[in-house]
Formats: C-alpha cells, structure tokens, sequence
C-alpha cells in the first residue's frame, strides 16, 4: 500500500543512529518489495534480525497437486474437509498452481506457531471466526469477512477467539489494489469501491522478550515449496517502531461497496485485489440490473484465459440453485469449458431487485491443479448438473 503509516519510535531521519535510554543501538531494518523499487517500511529492532542459531527442515503439509484431467467443472464441499487446528500447519490444499495456492483450515482456539511466507503475499478470508494476529509490525484484529493481507516475509501468528474458518490465499507475489483503482502515485481513486479509511493495519508496536524462538519459514527452491524451521537468538517481536507504506491490514466485505448497472455487469466490477496471473472478487448483497428485459443472474461465459473460482460464504447464491451448491462449497470453472447459471435459475431470476448472496472469487491465468484436500472433498455428480444427466446413471438430474 502507498499509505503511509508510522508507529511507536522512529529516528527523524533515515539511516541515521537511533539508540535506547540506554545508549544502546537500535538495529534497523528495511523491509521493500521488488529490490528497493516499491513500497517498504523501516524497523527498528531491539536484537539483531538475522541472528538465527539453528535451521531444520520443516516438512509442509502434503502439497500434491493433480491435474484438472479430463477437464471438468468441479465442485468442493469444504466444509466437509478435515484440517488441523492451527492456522499454518493445519492448512489442506485445494487448489494451486505455480502462481497462486488456494487452502482452508478450522482452527482451534490455540496459537499457531510463528510463521512467515517468504514466497509472496498472504490473503486470509475469514469465514468466520475472531481473533487476532500478532505481527512484527504490531497486532490486527480480524473478523468474519475480514481479509487479512499479510507481506511477504512478514513474521506473524495466529490467535482465534473462538474457532475459524480460514480461506488461504497464498501468492507467489504481492497482493495489492486493482491499478485502475488507483492514481499514479498510489490513492484509491473514487470510482474505486473502497478506500483507505476502510483498510485497518495494527495501531501500536507490539513486544515481546523471549530467546530461541522457532519460526517457520515457508519457502521456494528448485524442488518446489518447502520450510525450514528457523530458531532466532531472540524475540523476533522486538520492534519499538516503524514508518513506511509495506505492512499488514484488514479490509472487510462490509466495506465494499458493489458497483452495479442497468443490465448484468461482469465480474470485473467487483474486484478487489490483483496478483501476479490472478485476481480476487467478492460477490455481495446488492440491488440488481434495473433495464425491463434485464436477467440478472450471469450469461454463459467462456473465460479463455482463466480459471474461475467461486467460494461461497453467505446468502442464496442464485445462479447456482439446483446445482448442489451451498455455503461453504467452491466451484471450480477452468478455462476451456463455456459456464454459467444453472438453466432452472435463468427464469427463476427475471424480476428480481436484490440479490442477498456472498461469495469470495479467485480468477487465475494459467490453470488449476487440485490439491489433495480439493480432492477428498469433490461432489462427482457436479459436471453433469446443467445437463441433467450423467455417464453413471442418465436420469439423476432435473433442470425444470
């Protein structure tokens, strides 16, 4: 984010010695993106940040991926997909693919482990659930609905209130408003749906003392992502301030605001983040096309280019009745195959105003792969709902 932020005690110029009460040096670091060429904050640490005095493998969850062979839409029932307790190791892949990972898990109320990414950006939705995440930058709060973007290589861990249902969006690169919401240095601009009043990074510098403290670093290298389980001399959460427009924020469904018009409008218009070969969307409560002859659930589409992921969080989604379809599934709709509403649901929409539905979409440009907790959880007879009729037994299906 080009939003500048400055939290706790910082040097009134840059590169220059800042010491404690005590005479003692601060370290500092510098925290930027793509090789001092984008946006970065400053830390100023009590210990040393590189001071590591162990590194051991950390074996990942299973990372499989199989491919969408023969190619077919697919449906995921996720909340029927067991996962462990914390919300980094108990992470199960669904789908992926070299741009971009797509995982869900169920916390407990225990603390995760301390944690960071160093391959890309983190986008979390949260399905439900409270609590908070303690970073080096300082403490967020998260919520139901709340997508909770964390930096690339940003240390951190979670803390639920009570369980949650988490969302993984993991990048290999950053996560950032659509361009064309933004001027050219960086606002959101007021054809944007949201702004910065509505993006809540941590208010305060969060401390803690401790040594040998085991951090899992998630990484890349030529055999693909792997971890590594780091032990630091001391308390990576020893940051007594920082300045700069790179660090961690929450951005809520409530605080989007849904652009809508006289007939149906494509789903480029409810976007709310981009990466690198994909984008993310929300779908959400809105007043609906307003042309006499409008139909306002999707026309059929063939998206060339992409696949389509649709995760449904809230509400009635209207285009997918009869379908099997229902909160907490995911449809997958890769590239290749003309998709849209199931055909009972095209006359059922005519004269509507309001649709009441939620739903968090991630479109990619390259294909998907499914992991193997997509795999555990897929509802075989999807494909064949538009038809009404299947190669296992041709008169399951209705679509009157």
């Amino acid at each position: 984010m080009a939003h500048y932020r400055r939290l706790g005690e910082v040097p009134p110029k840059r590169h220059t010695q800042f010491r404690d009460g005590d005479g003692k040096l601060y370290y500092e670091e510098l925290m930027g993106e793509e090789g001092f060429s984008s946006d970065s904050s400053l830390l100023y640490h009590r210990g040393v940040p590189s001071a590591i005095v162990a590194s051991e493998v950390w074996e990942l969850p299973d990372q499989t991926r199989t491919p969408n062979h023969p190619l077919r839409p697919r449906h995921l029932r996720l909340h029927d997909l067991e996962t462990g307790s914390d919300a980094v190791t108990g992470r199960r892949l669904v789908l992926g693919n070299n741009d971009v990972r797509i995982g869900y898990v169920v916390t407990g109320t225990d603390p995760s482990p301390y944690y960071r990414n160093a391959i890309g950006d983190e986008c979390m939705f949260v399905e439900t659930g409270t609590g908070v995440v303690e970073t080096v930058f300082g403490v967020v709060g998260y919520r139901a609905g709340d997508y909770v973007v964390i930096p690339r290589a940003t240390t951190h861990r979670w803390l639920p209130a009570e369980p949650s249902r988490l969302y993984a969006i993991e990048a290999n690169s950053h996560v950032a408003p659509p361009k064309r919401y933004l001027s050219r240095f960086g606002q959101l601009l007021e054809h944007a749906p949201y702004c910065e009043r509505d993006l809540y990074g941590p208010e305060q510098p969060f401390t803690q003392e401790g040594a040998d403290v085991e951090v899992l670093v998630k990484h890349r290298t030529s055999a693909g992502v792997v971890g590594t389980r780091m032990t630091y001399a001391t308390h990576p959460f020893d940051v007594v301030g920082w300045d700069g427009c790179l660090y961690p924020y929450t951005f809520n469904l409530e605080d989007y605001m849904p652009i809508t018009g006289k007939i149906h409008q494509p789903p480029p218009v409810h976007q709310v983040f981009e990466g690198h070969n994909f984008v993310v969307c929300n779908f959400l409560p809105r007043k609906v096309d307003y042309h006499p002859l409008s139909v306002p659930v999707p026309y059929y589409h063939s998206n060339v280019d992409s696949d389509e992921v649709m995760f449904y969080v809230g509400g009635d989604y209207e285009a997918r009745k009869g379908s099997g379809i229902g909160l907490g599934s995911i449809s997958l709709h890769p590239g290749g195959y003309a998709h849209g509403p199931q055909p009972s649901a095209i006359e059922a929409s005519l004269g509507a105003e309001y649709f009441d539905e939620s739903a968090v979409m991630v479109d990619t440009f390259a294909p998907l792969d499914l992991g193997e907790g997509g795999l555990a959880v897929e509802d075989p007879a999807y494909a064949w709902t538009w038809a009404g009729r299947g190669p296992d037994d041709p008169a399951v299906f209705s679509n009157s």
